[in-house]
């Protein structure tokens, strides 16, 4: 496992699908320490700040294929190709966002010069991991 670690934050504008779609700021972070995540914490104005923890891996797949099982899913706009759509879902409901696929790429592609697509377990030791699951009971 590396001992340097990096963090690299970005904010994107989301677009609440809706009747009257509604920009959001997300804040995007990729920190080598969680290497296979991407923390997104959406802020939406005079609301209360929510996180999502997504997988760095569908992030990616999302600009090119439907992707996701379960809360998060994400896919190429058919209609626009300069743009992606996230759903999210939850048991009280779901959102689903328009996001412009080169911000996301951008981001990415920012993620990858430090940790490779296929390299994240250099960064991440498994069995400590582990361990301090089994010791938090």
């Amino acid at each position: 496992m590396r001992e340097e670690h990096t963090e690299i934050v970005m904010t994107v504008t989301f677009e609440l699908v809706s009747e009257h779609p509604v920009p959001v700021d997300v804040e995007l972070r990729y920190d080598t320490r969680d290497p296979f995540a991407v923390y997104a914490l959406f802020e939406p104005e005079g609301a209360r700040a929510v996180q999502w923890i997504l997988s760095r891996d569908l992030l990616a797949d999302g600009l090119i294929v439907r992707t996701g099982e379960g809360d998060v899913r994400m896919w190429p706009d058919k209609e626009n190709d300069e743009l992606v759509l996230i759903e999210f879902v939850t048991p009280k409901g779901q959102a689903r966002f328009e996001a412009h696929a080169q911000d996301i790429a951008d981001f990415l592609d920012t993620t990858y010069e430090v940790v490779l697509p296929g390299g994240e377990d250099q960064w991440f030791d498994f069995d400590a991991e582990i361990e301090r699951m089994i010791a938090a009971g």
